[in-house]
């Protein structure tokens, strides 16, 4: 598929025009084999859920690691002190290496992500009180988001604290600006609409309250364009729509160690067990989770039949895009924007659930294949199917 003006080319990809959506898409620049990794990529900001953070889960403030050991993770997930994992081996989590801010305990996998968080935005969010305080603005806002955004979550407002930071920590502030502005453009209706999705239906008295809680702890001459009402409210849909959830696990990366040596019957057993405890005790709430914004992962658009997924190969908010078919040169690149559930449902289902969270009509070449089938939801065809 031929393209022009492309804005960004290296390792295998290009961002240029897109013909099938007429925004801007991601293309291969050489051919991929099924299962190639197509690019790895760190992202411009990333941050944990903050209910996420709330109920326990140990994850590095700057790069989402897992901070608890594998055996830690599955007591936890499963509410079994007493539970023993063998193979300590293949346990990825390095203790020793860990690191806390000496100012507000703020833990970190390592000095590099300290070091890292404190150059990009950590300098200027600090609480300066060690063990936290709850009379700080950003204590405030975290706190009020919680109440707006309660899990499920979906997206933290914490993300969006961290990029006004890093508007005050740098120099070159009109680099960060068009990276964020090539991420994706809005036109009004469509950030009312993911606010409103975000924040419910009282999500305008909502937003005025993050917006003045923001302006009290970050209100400075580098930040005021983005704490205007119409500024605050483009942020907040930048971050609903191009935000990339990240999902980590020191337990899940011990499964797949364990599972490339020659897992013994009671070890697969065991794994077996534990992943049935968990979901008992915890439902679908086993990972680290958070988003972050990825300046080429975000130009990948959507089809219900991806040829690629984005994975997190390293346990960190480290992004790894990879062919789940073989790709030509010149092929544009697409993955999913729902989960394995929804990309089974209906193609009115699919169509719907991409409609009221990323604000378009889905035409992929699937949805095009299964145009006829009638307007019914999933629910609506089980509900059929149950009379």
């Amino acid at each position: 598929m031929a393209c022009s003006k492309e804005t960004f080319i290296n390792r295998g990809v290009k961002i240029c025009p897109s013909l099938e959506t007429q925004g801007r898409g991601l293309f291969t620049t050489r051919s991929f084999k099924n299962g190639e990794t197509i690019i790895e990529e760190q992202p411009l900001f990333s941050c944990q859920f903050s209910w996420n953070y709330a109920y326990g889960y140990s994850a590095c403030d700057f790069c989402m690691r897992p901070l608890e050991t594998a055996e830690e993770n599955a007591r936890r997930l499963t509410a079994k002190a007493d539970l023993i994992l063998p193979h300590p081996e293949c346990d990825s989590t390095d203790k020793s290496s860990h690191v806390i801010c000496s100012q507000c305990a703020v833990t970190y996998c390592s000095v590099d992500c300290k070091d890292q968080a404190w150059k990009q935005y950590h300098k200027t969010i600090c609480c300066n009180m060690f063990g936290g305080n709850p009379n700080h603005p950003l204590e405030k806002l975290n706190e009020a988001w919680k109440k707006m955004h309660y899990p499920p979550e979906t997206s933290t407002i914490m993300l969006l604290v961290r990029i006004l930071a890093n508007f005050i920590q740098r120099t070159d502030r009109e680099e960060l600006k068009s990276q964020l502005m090539s991420l994706c453009h809005h036109t009004v209706n469509e950030e009312e609409t993911i606010a409103h999705k975000l924040l419910g239906q009282e999500f305008e008295s909502q937003l005025e309250l993050l917006r003045d809680l923001c302006t009290k702890a970050l209100g400075m001459p580098e930040t005021n364009e983005f704490l205007t009402p119409q500024g605050f409210r483009s942020l907040i849909a930048l971050i609903g729509r191009n935000g990339q959830g990240i999902g980590t696990s020191a337990f899940s990366v011990w499964v797949r160690k364990v599972s490339e040596n020659d897992i013994d019957p009671a070890t697969d057993a065991l794994i077996d067990t534990i992943y049935q405890e968990m979901e008992t005790e915890s439902g679908d709430f086993l990972n680290n989770e958070g988003s972050a914004l990825f300046a080429i992962q975000s130009a990948c658009n959507h089809s219900c039949e991806p040829n690629c997924i984005s994975t997190f190969p390293f346990s960190n908010h480290t992004v790894a895009l990879v062919a789940s078919k073989d790709l030509e040169e010149g092929e544009e690149i697409f993955i999913s924007y729902l989960d394995e559930c929804a990309q089974s449902r209906s193609r009115h289902s699919r169509r719907k659930i991409l409609k009221e969270n990323y604000l378009f009509h889905c035409n992929c070449s699937r949805c095009q294949l299964e145009a006829d089938e009638p307007d019914m939801t999933s629910e609506d065809e089980e509900s059929m199917e149950d009379d």
